[in-house]
């Protein structure tokens, strides 16, 4: 049996069990060790503010269509942040290069479930690295969208960047930053995130409730603004002050899941008047100007490889494990209580 954590309404949570299905050519099996829940885009199918809930994607138009939904509950197998074993591979596919084998420890997107069946092809070159705890494993997509972000400001070294957003995603950004040669200020309204933002490399902190932000980072630069500032919070008020904290002509990169219309956002202001630049990033491709050298793939595993070289640590983000069977408690404390936890990994 297979057992497989699901959405069946907004704030609601179980465990269905599933018969195994058989493994078709070209996949692969794994029982999953560890998948970790994101803060962010997971949520919004919790909390049920997902736009896919209410609208369908086009991916040729690349346009949302209005009238139809494009999931529905239950929301099946969430969840992008998986490690586990290969316990069976199709005989065909054995030998091709770069498959796993039985036994191996890979990482990958399968969802919250219990086991993948996965084609061949996306497990390519997906074994974890030596050296890693299988932990580790669950961070390579995390760990992606914060290197997109960080390739997407374009960093040079001895620049001012601020980081908006110091959950997960947002303190690994503070070290990638950092160790681009930036010297980074980071923001968040909780101070126990501005704590690990600390320990991850940040210069300076500020926290969004208490401290005229924008101000703080202008004086910081001697009045002229940080050179670009990674927005990774999601929240429109977080991205309004990014635009603020920027010198002239400054990138701002919007990384967050930004839902509904953009309550606190002004465009008319500091955006406007000092010509910033806005782009987004986003983990379904890299930055256009580097897709001929960069993909996400590469981005997966050369943040893995950064893990396992000893330059950024994954671990010290782990707050939790939770035992699967628990998933429904796992969800009500990352939306309710979300200063008692970072990086919460459900255990199959």
């Amino acid at each position: 049996m297979e057992r497989v954590a699901q959405f069946t309404g907004p704030r609601k949570v179980e465990v269905a069990e599933h018969e195994s299905e058989p493994l078709p050519p070209g996949h692969l099996r794994v029982r999953t060790r560890y998948s970790g829940i994101s803060a962010g885009t997971e949520l919004t199918a919790y909390r049920g503010t997902n736009p896919y809930l209410t609208r369908t994607w086009d991916p040729e138009a690349r346009l949302f269509r209005e009238g139809a939904a494009g999931i529905a509950y239950p929301v099946t197998g969430w969840g992008y942040s998986e490690v586990g074993e290969v316990t069976e591979v199709s005989p065909e596919s054995a030998d091709l290069p770069g498959t796993p084998a039985v036994g191996d420890l890979v990482w990958g997107i399968w969802g919250h479930r219990s086991e993948g069946v996965v084609p061949v092809e996306r497990m390519a070159g997906h074994t974890l690295p030596g050296g890693l705890k299988p932990l580790a494993g669950a961070f390579a997509r995390v760990g992606a969208i914060a290197y997109n972000a960080v390739l997407g400001a374009e960093i040079h070294l001895g620049e001012d960047v601020a980081v908006f957003g110091q959950g997960v995603i947002g303190l690994l950004t503070t070290r990638l930053a950092q160790l681009s040669g930036a010297r980074v200020t980071a923001v968040d309204a909780l101070d126990v995130r501005l704590a690990h933002a600390r320990e991850h490399g940040a210069e300076i902190t500020l926290n969004a409730r208490e401290d005229e932000v924008a101000e703080r980072v202008h004086e910081a630069t001697g009045g002229r603004g940080a050179d670009s500032a990674i927005e990774i919070s999601g929240a429109y008020p977080a991205l309004h002050e990014a635009l603020r904290s920027v010198a002239v002509g400054g990138r701002v990169v919007a990384s967050g899941f930004y839902q509904g219309e953009a309550a606190g956002l002004r465009l008319g202001d500091e955006f406007h008047h000092n010509r910033a630049q806005l782009i987004c990033s986003q983990i379904g491709g890299v930055p256009q100007q580097l897709a001929g050298r960069w993909s996400v793939e590469r981005l997966q595993q050369t943040f893995l490889r950064l893990v396992a070289e000893g330059k950024v640590e994954v671990e010290p983000l782990v707050s939790h494990v939770v035992p699967a069977a628990d998933a429904a408690e796992a969800y009500t404390l990352l939306d309710e209580r979300p200063a008692e936890a970072l990086q919460i990994v459900l255990e199959f």
